[in-house]
């Protein structure tokens, strides 16, 4: 079977629309090689080639690839899901999620971005944030938010465009509200990334605009940075505290490999802290690493260092 496979994928693309690999890894946030190592494993994806033997995939098989990223996150398994037909995948996805059901006004932001009105959902996001203040903004308004959208987008309801338009907006507006804070004592410093092939930057920004309120110097670096460019930079930066954060659909093996990579390789005073859906899965803790499996537990995180980190008399 995986044999008659390779040999599909190989066929040259027919006229039909066609997705290039480094187009896929854009829209479904997997990556080139989680893309071909699905293909060695389980005979999915099975991408044609273009006149120049690159990989390009149609476009059934970018939405089902959509479709298995969606349900990774959920906490589903590749392995069990990737065998599914798109059908299959499309009911499963509709099932109930574990998040909390949707409260009215969250329901009302949904609307706004189902039906595209982008000036509204933008002015009504503003006046939460005033309203709550930063810290119940992002914990009772985004969080469950962020859960109702990507539930609507498995059910059919809402466009892939619709979801990037509002992770987008989300972005601008607590980027705007981090950079109008001035933090008190500026301590302890945290730096702020993702491990490569994790493309999901808006529960960094969670973390960051729940821990500047409290006085912390937050250095972000964006999204996938290499482990050792990580590495060189908590040194570099003099952090105090590692955050890293983690999507539902990050591979569990690559993640607690870095991670342990990470605390052998950095100095002990560092503390580390690995959040997101992922850490769910964790059957275990990992020495030297503190786990955060949502963003309720970052506050109590940081209060606990600085009970264990109070400075001596005198410093700075």
């Amino acid at each position: 079977m995986a044999t008659r496979r390779s040999q599909t994928s190989v066929a040259l693309a027919s006229s039909a629309p066609m997705v290039s690999i480094g187009a896929v890894e854009r829209d479904t946030g997997l990556s080139k090689d989680i893309l071909r190592m699905w293909e060695r494993r389980y005979g999915f994806p099975q991408p044609l080639r273009d006149s120049n033997g690159e990989r390009v995939y149609p476009l059934a098989q970018v939405e089902r690839l959509q479709l298995i990223k969606r349900l990774m996150e959920r906490g589903h398994r590749p392995g069990k899901i990737i065998p599914l037909a798109t059908e299959d995948l499309k009911a499963l996805g509709a099932r109930p999620s574990r998040a909390p059901p949707v409260r009215g006004e969250i329901e009302i932001f949904l609307d706004l971005v189902r039906n595209h009105q982008l000036p509204e959902l933008r002015w009504k996001l503003t006046q939460a944030l005033m309203k709550q203040g930063l810290e119940t903004f992002i914990q009772e308004t985004i969080a469950p938010l962020n859960h109702a959208v990507g539930d609507a987008w498995m059910r059919g309801d809402l466009a892939v465009f619709g979801e990037h338009m509002y992770t987008e907006q989300v972005e601008v507006l607590l980027r705007s509200a981090v950079a109008s804070i001035q933090p008190r004592n500026r301590r302890p410093r945290v730096l702020l990334t993702t491990f490569p092939n994790e493309q999901h930057g808006v529960g960094l920004l969670m973390v960051e605009a729940l821990l500047v309120p409290e006085g912390v110097h937050c250095v972000s670096l964006g999204t996938q940075t290499p482990i050792d460019d990580i590495r060189r930079a908590t040194i570099a930066h003099k952090a105090s505290i590692l955050a890293l954060s983690f999507s539902g659909s990050f591979t569990l093996r690559v993640a607690v490999d870095g991670l342990d990579a990470l605390r052998a390789h950095l100095p002990p005073h560092v503390t580390i802290w690995a959040g997101g859906e992922m850490t769910r899965r964790m059957r275990k803790t990992l020495p030297g690493i503190v786990l955060l499996p949502d963003l309720g537990s970052a506050i109590p995180a940081l209060k606990s260092w600085r009970t264990h980190h109070v400075p001596q008399r005198g410093a700075a």
